[in-house]
């Protein structure tokens, strides 16, 4: 694959997603104002987009098998703690946006929960353990994200562990 090739895949698939995320955004507001067949229309669209980003990762050969799946995961998460939500709080602080700070600072705390989890996993698929057979649950206000229970309270923003969605 030429070079213009990947990376137009790579922004197509950045563009596709992100629509995907903004109509789903798009769909609960109509909703909430009392417009469903405008919420519908902005879910299939979203799903129109989510298939588009599906089709241009696989152009990419962005899944590999499991293994390599969780590695891109653990590199991708330790980038996200390290290096760009520092600097983006630290110019959040700059800038006096306590709302980016705040949503930076919970997204860097749960990336670093993430890559622990995706390390885990990673360790324990290579050596071909036993998994668990738990739910995640996510917190639906930082995303923090735990395995087996949700807590009493979230540790990172204060949300009460029974408004945390569970993973099956």
């Amino acid at each position: 694959m030429g070079e213009k090739t990947e990376k137009n895949l790579k922004e197509a698939f950045a563009g596709e997603s992100q629509a995907n995320r903004r109509y789903r955004f798009f769909a609960e507001k109509a909703d909430k104002e009392g417009f469903p067949q405008v919420a519908r229309l902005f879910r299939a669209a979203a799903d129109a987009e989510t298939v588009h980003a599906y089709n241009h990762f696989n152009a990419m050969t962005g899944v590999g098998t499991s293994i390599d799946n969780l590695s891109a995961a653990v590199m991708g998460e330790h980038y996200e703690f390290t290096r760009m939500y520092p600097l983006m709080i630290d110019q959040a602080i700059e800038e006096q946006s306590e709302s980016a700070q705040t949503t930076f600072e919970w997204a860097d705390a749960v990336e670093k929960i993430h890559y622990e989890l995706f390390q885990e996993m990673l360790k324990a698929v290579k050596e071909k353990k036993a998994l668990a057979n738990e739910p995640y649950y996510v917190c639906p206000v930082c995303g923090n994200t735990v395995l087996g229970h949700a807590p009493d309270k979230c540790p990172i923003c204060s949300t009460p562990g029974s408004r945390f969605k569970k993973i099956e």
